[in-house]
């Protein structure tokens, strides 16, 4: 994707009321469709969608749904992660514009080259990358078993990870990996998220938890207060998506301050209600992911629109990438 380069006005007109949810859910049965939306969506796309999660655990309910369409509302590299895994489905991404920094940081081609540089080495992609990188990837590996996968390969073996280089920093500290080379992408929203804005919000609330994505550019931060005692360690869990909603359902923290895209808050809110979620940055949104508006959701229903196809050769490369993952420690959240 070159999001870029493309117009990226939001489909709008449409408010989400009970006529609007109606209709959706009317379209969904008769075109035999589940409904995914990502943690990072509207409140209303969130609500109204089968089922919330993170990208690699709609892939997987997808997968295993009886429904002959999946509609992922969502980036384009999920709904591609989805057709990967359920190559004889229809699937459906309400607006296909809505692309990703962090996958578009690195191409197959630009992955092929630094291969060329370090032949032997062992490629691990995060699932936030393209079909064609994923096609050309060893293993793949999710926020929450990104050291797992990574500890799985031979010591003396070289490892080329991609494309976040915050999350293969977060990675390399704690395997001590030093054969371990980092792409330098990084997600915009993610790396906007800064260690002296974290700190400045730790500080006006000390009791306060912290729930980091490894992908922020805060994440070291985070583990420099919690070393230096600044923050106690127990205040600080590096988390993905999927695990800051289970590590919500089981706080006993009254306040927890949340460095990811601000989507995230609305399922956290819902899963412990009596907790004060707040964002270490609240502008920390992704246009991207706000571009599944209602009005663009009821577009792809009612017009089958936008369709995502993978090149069948490149989703059977893509698909052992993605299953050796799965056997490997527990994937945990996707991303």
């Amino acid at each position: 994707m070159t999001a870029e380069l493309l117009d990226l006005t939001p489909y709008g007109g449409v408010v989400a009321d009970a006529a609007w949810r109606d209709e959706v859910r009317r379209l969904a049965r008769e075109r035999d469709a589940v409904l995914l939306a990502h943690n990072y969506q509207l409140p209303e796309i969130q609500d109204i969608a089968d089922h919330t999660g993170d990208s690699l655990a709609l892939s997987r309910i997808a997968a295993q749904s009886d429904a002959s369409t999946i509609v992922f509302c969502g980036v384009h590299f999920m709904a591609e992660t989805a057709k990967i895994l359920s190559p004889d489905k229809t699937v459906l991404i309400p607006d296909a514009r809505a692309g990703c920094s962090l996958a578009d940081s690195i191409t197959a081609d630009e992955l092929r080259a630094w291969k060329a540089e370090h032949p032997g080495a062992v490629v691990v992609s995060y699932v936030n990358t393209t079909a064609e990188v994923k096609a050309e990837t060893d293993i793949c590996c999710t926020s929450s078993n990104a050291v797992d996968v990574v500890a799985s390969i031979p010591a003396d073996r070289e490892v080329l990870f991609l494309p976040d280089q915050f999350l293969g920093a977060h990675v390399k500290r704690v395997t001590g990996r030093e054969n371990l080379h980092i792409w330098a992408g990084e997600c915009h929203v993610h790396a906007g998220i800064n260690g002296p804005e974290l700190a400045e919000r730790a500080a006006a609330n000390p009791d306060a938890d912290l729930y980091i994505h490894p992908e922020c550019g805060c994440a070291t931060s985070a583990l420099y207060l919690a070393g230096e005692g600044i923050v106690p360690a127990e205040q600080v869990k590096i988390l993905s998506t999927g695990d800051m909603v289970g590590q919500a359902k089981a706080s006993k923290a009254k306040t927890v301050l949340v460095a990811t895209e601000v989507g995230m808050l609305h399922q956290l809110r819902k899963a412990a209600p009596g907790v004060n979620f707040e964002a270490v940055n609240d502008r920390a949104s992704c246009r991207y992911m706000k571009m599944i508006t209602p009005a663009a959701l009821l577009r792809g229903l009612r017009e089958n629109a936008d369709e995502v196809h993978v090149d069948p050769e490149t989703a059977r490369k893509a698909r052992g990438a993605v299953q050796r993952m799965i056997e490997i420690g527990t994937p945990g959240g996707g991303e």
